[in-house]
């Protein structure tokens, strides 16, 4: 007699056994036996390879998106500058997603922030750190784009047609600015593509969900499900970075010659040295000064992780191996889990420097530098909305395009030329930032009076060795 099974099975493929209800069965039981059993509905659960890191391609294609939008600038220069609304729409791409961007990384950064306050004393300690580190990073991308002024000469005109011309006069004073702020409704903030109104919008929200409580927490998560279709939706443009990149490069170089590329180079190379400058120079400083370790010793504790995230432009790829070799260094486990994790949400100095030296450059390339009072708003607005954006491939773009929008929003058309060099670039944020979180838990642990200085100084100098162990868990 056959006995029919009203529940769905299914065959786990490692131990070979059949399944009913996530309960394993033995395979030599008189309910598993096929004389016996009906089975009506069979799933095989087969486990999905891992995804391959195909950002690799989007290097290459960058790459050569860049020497055609070169060559064919030199070539054919009236063709070049047609071409150069290639550029100008994947900005306009950029745009469309800036509002969205703002708002879901401010009302979870807020989320964060109170997460990380309620752990005691090291949290509070670290998030005080992370916002003054990246400050001074903002500050120091501000000084070396004034000193060097890279875009200074170029004189890429200003496109008066551009959707993203400033079209009404900057609200005078304080009381004005204020006003500017505010939006006529809850949603225009969105429509009017106003970014300093839907960062209010954004504000007044993470706070509201934060004071609910429990109730609060299905709001946040549905801002958290939206953030990563946001995200998604910028990845997908971030796959048209080479067209976008071919028609800028092609557009400036045919409208200013050769010295576009030699600017641009100039910049590349004044934002490496500038973060070599702050990791051996601030960070090494101040590391030295309160704990007494060397930051080169701390670089070659860490060489492997600093290899890895040179090869994946990501410093969230060495993100475990930084916990696990903090915690064997002497920081104790709980600092490192608050320290390193909210790190990479707030203590971006990489990105920091980065988004203000950008900024001047564009400023200055555009001959419509900013005043000291624009690049102070810039400032600020950047240490908000720069929270959040570790971690995720074309974060660092859309809050540079963010803040000039802000700001001054004629100048966000000058956005598509460093599309071009963006890649080139993120190699230095990512280690920078990497860097600056494994310096802070050092100091977080010195100052909370939870690390083991003599076990720091017993591995940096090889008495013990960090040895890797295959964790398949």
């Amino acid at each position: 007699m056959i006995t029919p099974i009203k529940k769905a099975e299914s065959y786990d493929l490692v131990f070979g056994s059949r399944i009913i209800e996530g309960k394993p069965m033995d395979p030599h039981s008189e309910s598993s036996n096929s004389s016996h059993v009906e089975v009506r509905n069979e799933h095989i659960k087969v486990a999905k390879p891992p995804k391959k890191d195909r950002t690799h391609w989007l290097y290459i294609a960058v790459i050569i998106a860049l020497i055609a939008g070169i060559t064919l600038g030199l070539i054919a220069p009236e063709l070049g500058k047609e071409l150069k609304i290639l550029g100008t729409m994947f900005v306009s791409l950029i745009k469309m997603i800036i509002a969205p961007v703002i708002f879901c990384t401010i009302v979870l950064g807020i989320g964060s922030v109170k997460a990380a306050a309620t752990v005691g004393r090291a949290g509070g300690i670290a998030l005080a750190y992370f916002i003054t580190m990246s400050t001074f990073a903002l500050a120091v991308g501000l000084i070396v784009g004034n000193f060097i002024q890279p875009g200074s000469g170029l004189n890429i005109p200003v496109d008066e047609e551009s959707s993203f011309a400033g079209t009404e006069s900057s609200p005078e004073g304080l009381l004005g600015f204020i006003h500017s702020i505010i939006p006529e409704t809850f949603f225009s903030a969105f429509t009017s593509g106003s970014v300093l109104q839907v960062l209010f919008i954004a504000i007044l929200v993470g706070f509201a969900a934060q004071s609910m409580g429990e109730k609060g927490q299905p709001i946040l998560d549905l801002i958290s499900h939206l953030q990563k279709l946001i995200f998604k939706i910028l990845n997908w443009i971030l796959w048209l970075a080479p067209v976008g990149a071919f028609g800028a490069m092609a557009g400036v170089v045919g409208e200013t010659g050769f010295d576009a590329v030699i600017q641009l180079g100039i910049l590349i190379l004044a934002f490496y040295v500038t973060c070599v400058i702050f990791i051996f120079g601030v960070l090494g400083t101040v590391l030295k000064v309160f704990t007494g370790v060397n930051i080169f010793k701390l670089c070659r504790y860490l060489g492997k992780e600093f290899l890895l995230i040179f090869a994946t432009s990501s410093s969230e790829s060495a993100l475990p191996n930084l916990m696990r070799k903090m915690e064997h260094i002497g920081v104790a486990k709980p600092t490192v889990g608050i320290v390193v994790p909210t790190g990479y949400s707030f203590n971006l100095d990489g990105t920091a420097i980065y988004l203000t030296m950008a900024s001047i450059f564009i400023a200055d390339a555009m001959n419509m530098p900013m005043s000291l009072g624009e690049q102070v708003g810039l400032l600020v607005f950047m240490i908000i909305a720069s929270k959040g954006a570790a971690g995720v491939s074309g974060a660092g773009i859309a809050t540079l395009a963010a803040g000039l929008s802000s700001h001054r929003p004629e100048l966000l058309h000058g956005v598509d030329v460093i599309v071009g060099i963006d890649k080139f670039m993120s190699e230095a944020r990512a280690l920078t930032n990497f860097a600056g979180n494994s310096v802070a838990t050092l100091l977080v642990g010195k100052w909370t009076g939870t690390v083991n200085m003599q076990q720091v100084h017993d591995v940096l100098d090889g008495r013990k060795p960090y040895v890797d162990v295959e964790d398949d868990h």
